[in-house]
């Protein structure tokens, strides 16, 4: 075998494997990282109807978000809920902390941005779309046909934050205590071409736009 092939086939085998090898060592830095305990305290100023439980599942579902974040790359991930939000705002003033964890976990610093919903209860942009796909994906469910919602999308609803974003797996559902209220997780892959209230069963979206969720980038 030529000498050049062997060269070349050796150094791709490496990179292969470098860059294999940092994937896995980042997603295992994110997973395993210990948040700042006074996290919660500051998410309990915001939300003091929640006890421990519900704050670590916040801090868990914060862990998410970071996971979808690197997942991501370089493009946006809006943040879709108002409680997981504020966690991540708490954590961002450990200012080294932060920077360290952004560095080793995500490769990169990661800026906050605002909470973002959707444009309507049945238009989504890129960002939220995203999130949805990734969020869908980390915990295996269909984004194009989901069985439930993934936390990220669900625990404002969970936990009762009077401020936050609630979806809905289906908001044509009248018998739902949200009913009109929610965003529409089925319309989040449509396009601002549909139109129509949550609740509008003659939405132009129908069964179109279940179809349509979870595209690729």
């Amino acid at each position: 075998m030529d000498i050049n092939i062997l060269i070349v086939f050796g150094v791709v085998s490496w990179l292969v494997f470098f860059f294999y090898n940092r994937h896995k060592k980042r997603k295992a830095f994110i997973g395993d990282f210990e948040f700042p305990v006074s996290i919660k305290k500051g998410i309990n100023t915001t939300y003091p109807h929640l006890n421990n439980e519900e704050l670590e599942l916040v801090i868990d579902t914060l862990r998410s978000f970071f996971l979808i974040s690197y997942k991501a790359k370089l493009k946006p991930v809006a943040m879709p809920s108002q409680v997981v939000d504020v966690a991540w705002h708490q954590f961002i003033l450990f200012t080294k902390n932060y920077e360290m964890f952004c560095k080793k976990g995500i490769g990169r610093f990661l800026h906050h941005t605002p909470t973002e919903a959707m444009k309507s209860k049945t238009t989504a942009q890129e960002g939220i779309k995203r999130a949805w796909r990734l969020a869908c994906h980390l915990e295996h469910i269909n984004p194009k046909s989901p069985s439930r919602l993934p936390m990220l999308f669900d625990i404002d609803t969970k936990l009762n934050i009077e401020d936050g974003f609630y979806y809905s797996k289906n908001c044509k559902d009248r018998s739902s205590p949200n009913y009109g209220k929610n965003y529409c997780a089925s319309h989040i892959g449509c396009s601002s071409g549909c139109g129509g209230s949550s609740g509008d069963s003659t939405s132009s979206c129908g069964g179109s736009c279940g179809s349509s969720c979870g595209g690729g980038d």
